[in-house]
């Protein structure tokens, strides 16, 4: 059987505790990086949809090479938006960022946990060693 070596990334977000998640796990080549939200460090977030999906992605990005992968090993997105009004936003920072490896990819229009988002992300990895 393959490796079933498990190792969980924290992004240092108030909700990982207080809900019981990780940023991401690798369990083998797999890696899940959990719903990913627009916020800074500071806790601010930019009100400019395109500009909330290049923080999230930066964030995935960020969990992806703490266990060894990177965007290029991303095989799914989950793009979870406010508003058919800002899909065409947010498209365009995933094709930005994922176009060269184009995932498959879903976006939903839903409710989210920040009234400030527009957007959160989540996504799949599958990555060699």
């Amino acid at each position: 059987m393959g490796d079933t070596t498990r190792q969980q990334v924290s992004s240092g977000s108030p909700w990982e505790p207080r809900i019981g998640f990780s940023r991401a796990v690798r369990v083998g080549d797999r890696v899940h990086v959990s719903g990913t939200g627009p916020v800074w460090p500071d806790g601010s977030c930019d009100a400019d949809p395109e500009v909330q999906a290049r923080r999230c992605l930066e964030i995935i990005a960020t969990a992806l090479a703490e266990v060894g992968s990177s965007l290029d090993d991303v095989v799914r997105t989950r793009m979870f938006v406010t508003s058919p009004d800002v899909a065409e936003a947010v498209g365009r920072a995933h094709a930005a960022a994922l176009g060269h490896v184009r995932p498959a990819a879903t976006m939903v229009v839903c409710g989210l946990l920040d009234p400030r988002w527009h957007v959160e992300i989540e996504a799949d990895a599958v990555a060699a060693r």
